[in-house]
């Protein structure tokens, strides 16, 4: 064990080493020379690329968390999962209708949910998953879609899923559905499409795309920007 009071154990890829306990899995990993390709993403628990698994020294518990995020304990051991399998169904959304009946075509296997909760325990958003896939087996296409806004992808749900669900595969569907076929359409935003499908904009980004990063942080921040509401 450590001496170092500014030191941690952990145990990576079965191997054990020391690094600074000011550190997130991601970055321990990094320090002790791990040349990260994969997994690494966007460092800011946007991306969900990534996810880790990891135990602590005298807990049993398997816990769940984002490498960029998650601070090194000492007596941690951990793995990361820059890839979960899993089987993604493939569809024309535009042929598809809002209902139950979509999403049991493709995951039929939502009916299998126990609801035990495991995977809201695994989500390091924090999301009620439990309830995401509840309103999904209602056919509540608005409700799961709104729940699961925040999903970043991650796949830490279906890690612990005792039923052996995708969770997060039939969240994007129910906020495919919703986008396509539920949510109202923004006419200004139509506008802007089709002026762009027409060119009005061409030379304006020919212009923007010649420019130095200097001109272009000048331009950015002497942008227009509309007030908020009060």
């Amino acid at each position: 064990m450590s001496k170092d009071n500014s030191a941690v154990t952990v145990y990576v890829f079965g191997k054990q080493y020391q690094v600074p306990q000011n550190l997130t899995i991601l970055t321990a990993m990094e320090h002790l020379g791990y040349r990260l390709l994969r997994g690494c993403g966007c460092r800011s628990g946007f991306c969900g690329a990534c996810a880790t698994v990891y135990r602590i020294h005298g807990d049993f518990r398997l816990r769940t968390g984002l490498a960029c995020q998650t601070p090194v304990r000492h007596g941690m051991v951990f793995s990361m999962l820059p890839f979960h399998p899993a089987e993604k169904a493939r569809y024309d959304i535009k042929t598809l209708k809002p209902d139950i009946n979509s999403l049991t075509r493709y995951y039929p296997e939502i009916m299998r949910c126990l609801q035990c909760n495991s995977c809201s325990r695994a989500c390091p958003q924090d999301l009620p998953v439990i309830d995401i896939m509840a309103a999904a087996m209602r056919g509540d296409i608005a409700n799961a879609a709104d729940l699961s806004f925040d999903c970043i992808m991650c796949g830490l749900c279906a890690t612990r899923c005792p039923a052996e669900l995708v969770q997060y595969n039939v969240a994007i569907l129910t906020r495919r559905l919703y986008g396509t076929h539920v949510a109202l359409k923004s006419k200004h935003l139509q506008k802007r499409l089709e002026e762009i499908r027409v060119g009005r904009y061409n030379d304006e980004l020919a212009k923007l795309v010649k420019m130095s990063t200097a001109e272009l942080t000048k331009l950015y921040n002497a942008r227009e920007i509309e007030p908020g509401e009060a």
